[in-house]
This record gives structure tokens, C-alpha cells and sequence, in this order.
């Protein structure tokens, strides 16, 4: 009879960029033989459902719609098979209760001064202190995994999904689009402070065009008349994408020469399929959140209170605005340009 596997419990509940940034913890724990469960609430579930790293999803019904019933269900699930340990990767009070009501038999979370919300490090059994390498929020993650006698910092492996079927849509969609060469620009984002002006997408789509290339503007749920905005800006020079499922994002994603985006979801999906990049960032800095190939860039003006992880703060008003589309697309120059070359020794 073989032995039961290590069985761990990833709990990271959005968003979206951020459980991208969580997804080379899953790839460790799955080279390692363990067996992963990740709890997440719906918005980034299609990332993780079908992964060949998760073995199973459990949702988690988002705050807003709390329901004695909905938890209950999402306990019922993640106590129903024996954990043993539960990672709080996320660093909240509610990532925290979920993880210790999981009855894991080690809950393992950060220090307090590396939560988001410190106090919540009560609920965690073992707290775990980062080292200064852990600069990016890849490597803060992975650094959790120490505690589970994996040193893995660095690692940039995103396992995803890939349905023939999201592939065979997405190039038959670009196709009657007649873009084969196109540069992605997403002007969306979670938080108004992270977000781009409409109207600097629309200038960097002309600038595009200039250079013989098409601009593609992305959107999500709720951002068609953002989208809009950026086409009417760019005097033509912008098409507004077709609807696109969050999978079939990554797959526009993977087939665009060059993503533009702000500190969001789809930049770094860009990112983890190894598209190349230029980053728009304001509050947040881009050493912990941005790209991490050292061939792409960041664009990025600096407020009085960075790093800033507030989504309102009167300190960011007019920050994102200060960015010059001119500045954007001497970064998209360089990023499409040859890559340096490199001086034997």
C-alpha cells in the first residue's frame, strides 16, 4: 500500500495578479510529489482549475457575499480530507481564519511586518521572517516554503491551463481581426490609483501606429466604455478587443508582441507567459509587483507615500496622470529593439 501523500493547502484568495505571483509556490510543491488544494474565491478560479500543479480548488465565497451557508460549504470541503499544513500566503484576517479553521496540523503564515494586516499573524501557528533577497513578491511567497525545507527562491515556473479549445477560439478570433502583429494594451485595473489615463493609451496606440504596429485594447467585466475611451483617443489608431474569458486573455496575451498595462492582472499574466512587457506603475513598486525578466521595463513616477498599498490615498492624485505617453513608448522602443549584446569573457 503506498503512502498518502503530503497534502498542503495553499490559501491565497485573489486577485488575480496575485495568485499569478503565487503559482511557482503550486510548481515547487508539485515537483517536490506533494499534493496541493488552493482556496480562492471566483475571480481568478479558472487559473487554477484543470492546473496540472493543484489537484483540487475550493472556493471561497468573497466577503461581500458571506453567508453562513457559503462558509460552512467551503469548511465542509477543506475538512473533508486530513491537511498537513495550510500556507496563508495572502496575510489577511480572512486569509488567516481560513487557513487555521482548515484544521491543518501546522498553519504556516509571514511575521507580522510582512502582512498586509499584521495583527492577523495571531492565527498562524508558525511565523515565518523572509530574507532580504526575498525582494519581489514571487520570492517573499516562496520563501514561506523554508519552512517546509524547500529553498526554491527564484523559481519562475506558472503552470496554467490550456484548453485546445481556448487556443483554436482565440486564433480564429485574431484572425478575423486580421492581427497577426499586434501590441496588447490593457488599460484596466483593480485600483483607480494603479490606472493609467484613457487618454495616454490612446497616444501610445498612435505612436504605434506610427511604427507600422496595431494596438489591441483589452478590457474585463465592466471596462467597455474604459476600452472605448482609449479607441476614441487614439484617433483611430486602436481596435477594442473582443470579449475575452480570463483564459482566453492569456492566450491573446501569449500571442502579442509587446503588453502595455499598469500594475494589474493581465500585465502580469503577460509575465508569466513570457510576452514581453513594459509596466506602468505609480504607488506600487515594480522591484516587488513588476516584471521580472531583465529584458522588460517599467515605467513608473514615484509618490510621496511609495511604496503605497492604499487604495485610495490623497498622496497618488495625479501621479499616474504625470507619466508622458512619450516616456511609454521610448520604453516600448527599447524593449521591442535587439537585445544587448552580451561580451564574452
Amino acid at each position: 500500500m503506498s503512502e498518502a501523500p503530503f497534502e498542503v493547502l495553499v490559501v491565497r484568495l485573489s486577485a488575480v495578479g496575485d495568485v499569478v505571483h503565487t503559482l511557482p509556490v503550486a510548481a515547487a510543491l508539485h515537483a517536490r510529489g506533494w499534493r496541493t488544494t488552493w482556496l480562492v474565491e471566483p475571480g481568478p478560479r479558472p487559473l487554477l482549475e484543470g492546473n496540472p500543479a493543484v489537484a483540487q480548488v475550493v472556493s471561497a465565497p468573497p466577503v461581500r457575499a458571506w453567508s453562513l451557508g457559503a462558509v460552512r460549504g467551503a469548511l465542509s470541503t477543506l475538512r473533508a480530507a486530513r491537511r498537513d499544513v495550510a500556507l496563508d500566503l495572502q496575510g489577511l484576517w480572512k486569509s488567516a481564519a481560513w487557513a487555521r479553521l482548515s484544521r491543518a496540523e501546522r498553519v504556516i503564515g509571514f511575521a507580522p511586518r510582512w502582512r498586509r494586516e499584521p495583527l492577523s499573524a495571531v492565527l498562524v501557528s508558525e511565523q515565518a521572517d523572509l530574507r532580504s533577497e526575498a525582494v519581489h513578491v514571487i520570492d517573499k511567497n516562496l520563501a514561506l516554503l523554508r519552512t517546509l525545507g524547500l529553498d526554491v527562491l527564484g523559481l519562475r515556473e506558472f503552470p496554467l491551463p490550456r484548453a485546445e479549445a481556448t487556443v483554436e477560439r482565440v486564433e480564429a478570433l485574431l484572425r478575423e481581426e486580421g492581427l497577426s502583429d499586434f501590441v496588447m494594451l490593457n488599460p484596466g485595473g483593480g485600483w483607480a490609483s494603479k490606472m493609467w489615463p484613457a487618454e495616454s493609451f490612446g497616444r501610445v496606440a498612435q505612436g504605434l501606429r506610427d511604427r507600422g504596429l496595431a494596438a489591441l485594447v483589452t478590457w474585463g467585466p465592466g471596462e467597455e466604455k474604459l476600452a472605448d475611451r482609449v479607441v476614441a483617443a487614439s484617433d483611430g489608431a486602436a481596435r477594442r478587443s473582443f470579449p475575452t474569458t480570463l483564459l482566453e486573455l492569456v492566450e491573446v496575451a501569449r500571442r502579442a508582441r509587446l503588453v502595455v498595462a499598469a500594475d494589474t492582472g493581465p500585465l502580469h499574466l503577460a509575465c508569466a507567459v513570457r510576452t514581453p512587457v513594459v509596466g506602468i506603475f505609480g504607488p506600487t513598486d515594480p522591484a516587488r509587483n513588476g516584471p521580472f525578466s531583465p529584458r522588460d521595463l517599467s515605467v513608473r513616477r514615484v509618490p510621496l507615500c511609495a511604496p503605497c498599498h492604499r487604495r485610495r490615498c490623497a498622496l497618488h492624485e495625479g501621479v499616474m496622470e504625470a507619466i508622458p505617453p512619450e516616456e511609454v513608448l521610448e520604453a516600448i522602443d527599447r524593449r521591442l529593439g535587439p537585445a544587448p549584446a552580451t561580451v564574452g569573457v
